[in-house]
């Protein structure tokens, strides 16, 4: 197996030793395989692959996003990777998914306040992860904060803005410290509480698919999923760097630079695509726990760059949430990571920020 930086960064816990795997182990139940089959199918018939210039191009819709992945790899290794990247995806999205009734996510939060839920080492793994990122955002990024999420209920038609008292009382159910785990097993100890691990998805099965390719033989990669990216060795061009570009929040579809990168992820977190407006007051989706409402500091975007897309794509929403001082505390503090935080008026960089902007 391959040597490369994911396989180094056990400290932010996103990979060990044993690589990868498959999320749906050999001991999952006859239901969980055949709807991580039927999740394979749909994934498979979103996918396009093709070659160009020695690189394989791979595109599907997985994990709510359109997700992308380049590589450098042998043309006769190149399908069944793809095929191996898909199955991946597939099996993970049908595993931790809380829209997917099946999932072991909604299982677990289906027994919350009643009785332990068996897990297996792939989950136990994401679990620690969740627990050192809960860590390192100083709490700002909570797994449990479902209840909260379902409340404000930024997918309905007509969003609104929930009563004080339901706020409050919901806010009672989030708490990570309050989870209970043991090896092999996780309950949530009152009734209401609920997982949702798509605040960290995403950007974890970044770094999974990343290290599954490296491993199997890949010598360059680009995968982005969903706008969250994790790059290796030369692009296609040759260049001594992958040109990542930053979306400017102030006029969405535009860039207001792009990141000179390599071996390094890049993840932003914002909220000027989803919000609503109600009586003149603007409510982003993005909600620092603390209130139990959504971000309302002037922040629009934070991007960071950092060695896994994992780690990025914490500090960004966290710092997002911190606020502009706070934030960039954060990630000066931060070993190897830099960012910079755009706001109604203003952009806040960190110390290094701007030694990988291109323009």
């Amino acid at each position: 197996m391959m040597n490369h930086p994911l396989k180094k960064t056990s400290s932010y816990g996103v990979v060990g030793d044993s690589g990868p795997g498959n999320p749906i182990s050999a001991v999952s139940s006859g239901l969980e395989v055949a709807v991580s089959a039927m999740v394979f199918a749909r994934i498979k018939g979103s996918a396009r692959s093709f070659l160009r210039g020695g690189w394989n191009h791979l595109t599907f819709e997985g994990l709510g996003s359109p997700c992308s992945v380049q590589l450098a790899v042998d043309k006769a290794r190149a399908p069944g990777l793809a095929e191996e990247i898909l199955r991946w995806v597939a099996a993970f999205e049908a595993r931790y998914s809380r829209f997917i009734s099946t999932s072991l996510v909604c299982q677990i939060n289906q027994a919350a306040g009643k009785e332990w839920v068996a897990i297996d080492p792939p989950t136990e793994t994401l679990l620690a992860v969740c627990n050192e990122m809960h860590f390192i955002t100083r709490g700002v990024f909570d797994p449990t904060a479902l209840p909260l999420i379902q409340l404000w209920d930024w997918k309905a038609k007509a969003p609104r803005v929930p009563d004080q008292t339901a706020i409050e009382a919901v806010l009672k159910k989030v708490g990570w410290r309050k989870v209970q785990r043991t090896p092999g097993r996780i309950f949530l100890p009152e009734e209401g509480m609920a997982l949702d691990l798509g605040g960290i998805g995403k950007e974890y099965a970044v770094d999974q698919i990343a290290h599954l390719a490296l491993s199997s033989g890949a010598t360059s990669l680009l995968v982005d999923f969903g706008h969250d990216v994790f790059v290796y060795g030369p692009p296609p061009d040759n260049k001594p760097a992958w040109h990542i570009g930053l979306e400017d929040p102030l006029q969405p579809g535009k860039c207001w630079t792009g990141l000179a990168v390599k071996n390094q992820a890049v993840a932003t977190s914002g909220d000027y695509l989803r919000n609503f407006v109600q009586n003149g007051q603007r409510y982003g989706h993005i909600i620092d726990l603390r209130t139990g409402h959504p971000v309302a500091n002037g922040c629009r975007s934070v991007s960071v760059i950092a060695p896994n897309c994992t780690l990025a794509g914490m500090l960004s929403t966290t710092a997002f949430v911190l606020g502009p001082d706070e934030g960039i505390r954060l990630l000066d503090a931060t070993y190897q990571a830099e960012g910079c935080i755009v706001t109604e008026t203003s952009r806040f960089a960190s110390r290094r920020f701007f030694e990988f902007a291109t323009r």
